[in-house]
């Protein structure tokens, strides 16, 4: 049975085309991994399919009574509400139902005999209907699916306006996990979990019933869910049965048979023309040469897709820093409570540090205390000399209305037009892009665009904080290899093994110095 059916959709913001002519249907309880590169319009589809967007051209059509839930990067949380009241009302239909049915036990003391006989009919329903939904157990849920994602650690009684990014990605998917509506839209749900928490994830989608369309640059966990791919590029999308690796095997054999298909043509073409033109003036030849122009014009000529530029990421290299990077004694890190036991930590030249750990312990708490942004709780931390810091900050919360060429003139005043461009070019960003405002922007392009000024900056100290969330495959790697290749010390957050496990000398675990218990 199909719970959704797209067609004849095409949509483009201004001049830029996303989709053109896309149709696509869902199937229940199908595992669909929705990929692409940064810029395709994977999230705009998600935004046309929940209605948050119109399109230009086509269709889209849910089943009746589809219950859809959609966990998005941009979601807002209502200050006040505590953690507890953001998970309960993922049953609010059932709270209601709840509500009605009271005022109907209310009634039937006034009621006639006729009256009460429909009540009780009604009642019996609702009263089916929220123990067949185990609407008597929604504690015991709310706190299994809480301590699934580690919430519990963080206390269901904190106010959600409190909350750090991860955080809040968490209460929104625990939310959404909860209400177990018949489709699941999942946009990029591990940027911001930790490790323990996206193996949980892992297990919970590997066995869900419903069906789920999921936007995942985290490939080990998405070949792990998905027994469909959907591929968006160059303006279409198709469907493929299997998991990414599957997909890669076919993607890149029919490339193959298209290159080769196209090469063939050209080359018959070139001979057809090559014909035509020395033989159309002779009358002993000419209609030889009109019959091969016929077959010229009758010709479905292939076209090959325009290679989107693929980035390139080299860090300028700053002078040679002192052999200390930083050194911190007794240090405790925090901000209206200690969230670290006192820290004697030392780093030198030329180590390449992953912290990583559960989300809220306070690994971007102790960067910025190394950096000095922020006061420790109690101790100090003294840095080295000459030290160049690049910095990439894990969430940029304020709107940003320059184009991408404004924010990369701003920070290099000195450079062309031309090497503006140039400088965005290499880190994968088209013309569209480039021309565009940064707030339109995929999280990738953002990504992109920060990447751009860090890498243009001379550095010797590198302090990452979540890089590679939003980044498709091709940024992802080639991130890693500017990483491995870097001569200066780095301190990286991350989440992804196969990413920091080939960049980092050493791994710290946060969770060995936390104050929270596990």
């Amino acid at each position: 049975m199909s719970i959704l059916s797209v067609s004849n959709l095409s949509h483009g913001f201004g001049d830029r085309a996303i989709f053109n002519n896309v149709s696509f249907r869902l199937l229940k309880g199908e595992h669909i991994g929705l990929i692409g590169a940064n810029g395709e319009g994977k999230s705009t589809f998600m935004n046309i399919i929940t209605g948050k967007l119109k399109p230009d051209e086509g269709k889209v059509e849910w089943a009746k009574k589809a219950r859809i839930g959609y966990l998005d990067q941009h979601t807002v949380l209502q200050k006040g509400m505590t953690i507890r009241d953001v998970l309960k009302s993922a049953f609010q239909y059932m709270l209601d139902m709840e509500a009605e049915m009271n005022g109907m036990y209310e009634k039937m003391g006034e009621a006639t005999p006729e009256e009460l006989e429909k009540l009780l009919e009604d009642v019996g329903v609702l009263q089916d209907t929220l123990t067949n939904n185990d609407f008597y157990v929604i504690d015991a849920k709310v706190e299994e699916i809480a301590r699934g994602l580690g919430l519990e650690d963080i206390g269901l009684e904190r106010d959600v306006n409190d909350l750090s990014g991860g955080q809040r990605t968490k209460v929104l998917l625990a939310k959404l996990l909860l209400e177990k509506p018949d489709i699941l839209l999942l946009d990029e749900p591990t940027n911001y979990l930790d490790e323990v928490h996206i193996e949980w994830l892992k297990r919970y989608l590997q066995e869900y019933e419903n069906a789920f369309i999921l936007i995942s640059h985290d490939i080990p966990f998405l070949n792990s869910v998905i027994n469909l791919i959907y591929h968006m590029e160059n303006q279409e999308l198709n469907r493929y049965v299997g998991d990414y690796d599957n997909f890669m095997g076919i993607y890149e054999m029919k490339k193959a048979q298209l290159e080769s298909a196209y090469k063939k043509q050209q080359a018959e073409m070139a001979q057809l023309k090559d014909f035509v033109a020395r033989n159309k003036a002779r009358v002993s030849t000419r209609n030889m040469a009109m019959s091969r122009q016929k077959k010229l014009d009758k010709m479905d000529v292939i076209e090959l897709a325009k290679e989107k530029p693929k980035p390139e990421f080299h860090f300028k290299q700053g002078r040679t820093s002192g052999k200390l990077i930083f050194e911190t004694k007794d240090l405790v890190i925090g901000y209206d409570e200690p969230l670290s036991k006192p820290l004697n930590l030392r780093m030198e030249r030329g180590q390449k540090i992953a912290l990583v750990g559960a989300n809220g312990i306070g690994k971007t708490t102790l960067l910025r205390s190394i950096l000095g942004e922020i006061k420790p709780v109690s101790g100090s931390v003294e840095r080295g000399e000459h030290q160049e810091v690049g910095y990439f900050q894990q969430e940029v919360k304020t709107a940003n209305y320059n184009t991408c060429i404004e924010e990369i003139w701003s920070e290099f005043p000195g450079f062309s037009h031309h090497e503006v461009r140039a400088a965005l070019a290499k880190c994968g960003l088209t013309t569209k892009h480039i021309e565009s405002k940064v707030e339109v922007l995929s999280g990738g392009e953002k990504a992109k665009v920060r990447l751009c000024k860090l890498i243009n900056h001379e550095t010797n100290l590198l302090v990452l904080d979540e890089p590679t969330n939003h980044l498709d495959v091709d940024a992802k790697e080639e991130l890693k290899r500017a990483l491995k290749a870097y001569k200066g010390s780095i301190i990286l957050i991350s989440h992804e093994p196969e990413f920091y496990n080939e960049v980092a000398t050493d791994v710290w675990n946060c969770e060995s110095w936390t104050t929270k218990v596990f």
